[in-house]
Protein backbone atom coordinates (compact mmCIF):
# COMPACT_ATOMS: atom_id res chain seq x y z
CA UNK A 1 0.00 0.00 0.00
CA UNK A 2 1.52 3.33 -1.24
CA UNK A 3 0.45 6.25 1.40
CA UNK A 4 -0.88 9.40 -0.16
CA UNK A 5 0.94 12.57 0.22
CA UNK A 6 -0.60 16.04 -1.14
CA UNK A 7 1.75 18.41 -2.66
CA UNK A 8 -0.01 21.66 -3.35
CA UNK A 9 2.77 22.78 -5.88
CA UNK A 10 5.94 21.62 -7.31
CA UNK A 11 7.75 24.44 -4.51
CA UNK A 12 6.99 21.86 -1.97
CA UNK A 13 8.87 19.14 -3.96
CA UNK A 14 11.59 21.29 -4.17
CA UNK A 15 11.65 22.46 -0.39
CA UNK A 16 11.87 18.28 0.59
CA UNK A 17 14.32 17.84 -1.33
CA UNK A 18 16.80 20.63 0.10
CA UNK A 19 15.97 19.57 3.39
CA UNK A 20 17.21 15.71 2.17
CA UNK A 21 19.91 17.42 0.63
CA UNK A 22 20.76 20.02 3.59
CA UNK A 23 19.58 17.34 6.80
CA UNK A 24 20.38 13.71 5.79
CA UNK A 25 18.40 11.15 7.83
CA UNK A 26 17.00 14.48 10.07
CA UNK A 27 14.91 15.73 7.22
CA UNK A 28 11.80 14.79 8.24
CA UNK A 29 12.54 15.64 12.22
CA UNK A 30 13.23 19.21 10.20
CA UNK A 31 10.18 19.39 8.26
CA UNK A 32 8.38 18.54 11.59
CA UNK A 33 9.85 21.48 13.64
CA UNK A 34 8.97 23.67 10.78
CA UNK A 35 5.60 22.51 11.10
CA UNK A 36 5.71 23.27 14.89
CA UNK A 37 7.19 26.67 14.74
CA UNK A 38 3.92 27.37 12.12
CA UNK A 39 1.54 26.08 14.45
CA UNK A 40 2.79 27.85 17.17
CA UNK A 41 2.68 31.46 15.45
CA UNK A 42 -0.66 30.60 14.34
CA UNK A 43 0.10 30.00 10.49
CA UNK A 44 -2.12 27.08 9.67
CA UNK A 45 -1.25 27.12 6.21
CA UNK A 46 2.61 27.04 6.78
CA UNK A 47 1.70 24.71 9.29
CA UNK A 48 -0.23 22.09 6.44
CA UNK A 49 2.64 22.55 4.30
CA UNK A 50 5.11 21.60 6.65
CA UNK A 51 3.41 17.94 7.73
CA UNK A 52 3.09 17.31 3.95
CA UNK A 53 6.68 18.00 2.84
CA UNK A 54 8.05 15.99 6.04
CA UNK A 55 4.81 13.34 5.08
CA UNK A 56 6.94 13.20 1.90
CA UNK A 57 10.16 12.85 3.01
CA UNK A 58 9.22 10.08 5.09
CA UNK A 59 7.75 8.14 2.14
CA UNK A 60 10.81 8.82 0.47
CA UNK A 61 13.08 7.36 3.14
CA UNK A 62 10.87 4.29 3.12
CA UNK A 63 10.83 3.88 -0.66
CA UNK A 64 14.41 3.92 -0.57
CA UNK A 65 14.81 1.67 2.34
CA UNK A 66 12.67 -0.89 1.15
CA UNK A 67 14.08 -2.04 -2.10
CA UNK A 68 15.70 -5.60 -2.17
CA UNK A 69 19.03 -6.64 -3.62
CA UNK A 70 19.28 -8.97 -6.17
Amino acid sequence: MHPHVHLPDRAAASEAADLIDRFGAHAAGEGEGRAGRSRAVGELLAFCRWRQIERLILVLALATGARTIH
